[in-house]
């Protein structure tokens, strides 16, 4: 491993906890009501009041910004954790038993990962209609077969080793045998594709809100500000370089995060590199 990359990992860490910093301390930090508009302070230039100017209805971009972390970034959080959940759970039944179970969930994961994620995600999304509600639900429905298939391979490969049979002919139950020894084996390399698929989870539910399927106006959202800056590039282009900024900071932290992840948890690989 090169010294450049360890600093890198230090960099992505920065990156994720100044956001995590801005999207807690949102109330406190923001200069201005992010919903407040002043029709006669429209594209204002950076002032004392508006440190980063002001949108086309008059609004405190800052503002704006910090607050839209709530919701760009809270959503992809709450998102990955259901995302996990539905496919650690739905892998680890479909590699343990196999059978029916197994044969069902597969057609169903191979359905869905044989199209680009965010095509089926904007179906469920546009057919349930505008709200950020919507645009989790589809991204949730969506994201967690790639986990689910991972998961499975993995169970796979562990559920015939000695320790689980010893554990079997010890008389230990089904869900104990996948909580204690099973998971416990499966889970580093899940959390690993977590954290670098989380930019691209940020980039889906910034997608979908910047074609309108997300939260809707006035509530602030980094996809939903490129939107609304879309007509104003030429003119006041700032409006859409800084969600933009943000968008491409938080998805670089958490890659570089992920990568760092990946090397501490398979230290082999990392050697090898």
């Amino acid at each position: 491993m090169s010294r450049a990359e360890p600093r890198s990992r230090i960099v992505g860490l920065c990156i994720l906890g100044f956001f995590m910093f801005t999207l807690l301390g949102a109330p406190v930090l923001a200069p201005n009501d992010p919903a407040a508009i002043a029709p006669d302070r429209r594209l204002e230039a950076p002032s004392t009041q508006f440190p980063l100017g002001t949108d086309h209805l008059g609004r405190c971009l800052l503002s704006r910004l910090l607050y839209g972390a709530w919701w760009s970034l809270g959503t992809a959080v709450v998102a990955a954790v259901l995302i996990l959940t539905a496919g650690i759970t739905l892998g680890a039944v479909s590699g343990y038993y196999r059978g029916p179970v197994d044969l069902v969930l597969m057609r169903v994961v191979d359905v869905l990962l044989a199209f680009p994620a965010l095509i089926p995600a904007l179906a469920i999304a546009g057919t349930l209609g505008p709200g950020m509600e919507h645009v989790l639900g589809a991204t949730v429905a969506v994201w967690w077969a790639g986990y689910a298939r991972l998961v499975r391979g993995l169970v796979l490969s562990v559920r015939e080793r000695h320790f689980v049979e010893a554990a079997r002919a010890l008389g230990a139950g089904d869900l104990a045998i996948i909580s204690r020894h099973l998971l416990p084996n499966v889970l580093p390399p899940v959390f690993v594709l977590a954290s670098v698929e989380m930019g691209s989870l940020i980039l889906a539910i910034a997608g979908l809100s910047f074609l309108g399927l997300g939260v809707q106006p006035p509530t602030p959202e980094w996809g939903a500000m490129l939107n609304d800056g879309r007509p104003y590039l030429l003119t006041a282009p700032q409006l859409m370089i800084y969600p933009g900024l943000a968008i491409s900071l938080a998805v670089v932290g958490f890659n570089l995060v992920g990568e760092g992840l990946r090397d501490f948890l398979d230290p082999l690989l990392s050697d090898g590199r």
